[in-house]
């Protein structure tokens, strides 16, 4: 067995997700721009709770995570989200996690829905429950490359409760990064429209300051 894990990496050797460069996952340069601390900051009366500054290494590795399908990048976002729970501390609320779902086109492409998925893991590892309950309802452009009105506008009324998937107690929107608030604020809207109680969003990177 120890052989045959030399000879994959020999093969395939293992690159940093940041960099690319061989031999760790993540290299200590990278580690310098993915390491989680706390930031705050708010859209409207939206608060949100993030790990890490975005950055090029941050947007490196989230697109290994999404596009790619990396397990190990999918890990560090996940930690850095659990990170951000952790010291939030949201012990005193009734807490549910509603993740920011994919478009069906993205789904298709990437065989699944990325932030679904990151939210059941963390869902798994802290023990607060997790409702699939937002879907997308009309089609919508790729947010890269728009400014801020332009997302604002393609994001307007994407978004709805799924059917017979209703979040409980205090919802906290989980996403991966955000850069101008306009999913967040969209997703939030749908939630409060129908009477649910929106607490926060958790994401694992923020744009300073947003765009």
């Amino acid at each position: 067995m120890h052989f045959v894990k030399e000879l994959s990496q020999l093969i395939f050797p293992t690159r940093c997700f940041g960099c690319n460069d061989v031999g760790l996952s993540i290299c200590s340069t990278c580690r310098r721009e993915w390491h989680p601390h706390y930031y705050q900051t708010h859209i409207s009366d939206l608060n949100i709770h993030s790990a890490i500054l975005y950055s090029t290494t941050a947007s490196r590795i989230i697109l290994a995570a999404k596009e790619n399908g990396l397990k190990g990048a999918d890990d560090l976002i996940i930690d850095a989200i659990m990170h951000v729970l952790g010291k939030a501390d949201f012990s005193h609320h009734n807490v549910q996690l509603v993740p920011i779902p994919s478009s069906p086109s993205a789904r298709r492409r990437r065989g699944r829905s990325f932030i679904v998925d990151i939210a059941k893991d963390v869902s798994v590892q802290t023990g607060y429950p997790m409702a699939n309950s937002l879907e997308i309802v009309r089609k919508v452009r790729d947010q890269s490359g728009l400014h801020a009105r332009q997302r604002s506008l393609n994001m307007a009324g994407a978004f709805a409760i799924t059917p017979g998937v209703y979040p409980r107690g205090d919802v906290i929107l989980i996403d991966d990064v955000v850069t101008t608030g306009a999913t967040l604020r969209e997703a939030s809207r749908a939630l409060t429209a129908r009477g649910f109680h929106v607490l926060a969003s958790v994401t694992a990177c923020v744009a300073q300051p947003l765009r």
